[in-house]
């Protein structure tokens, strides 16, 4: 399962803010990820987390 790439910047945004311990962004990215989000999008979510961790922490 994959996430719609309309929700990318958002996961990728979540991961970089917690990344960063900005707790504002994430707040907000949160909250935009609450409106769009559905229940597939956050299986896709959980089994995104440590790709996208592993790609932020390369660009830092």
């Amino acid at each position: 399962m994959s996430t719609r790439p309309e929700l990318e910047p958002v996961l990728r945004g979540i991961a970089e803010a917690v990344h960063d311990r900005d707790d504002h962004v994430l707040r907000r990215l949160l909250a935009r990820l609450a409106e769009q989000a559905t229940i597939d999008d956050l299986y896709a979510l959980r089994d995104a987390l440590p790709r996208l961790r592993t790609s932020t922490s390369a660009t830092h």
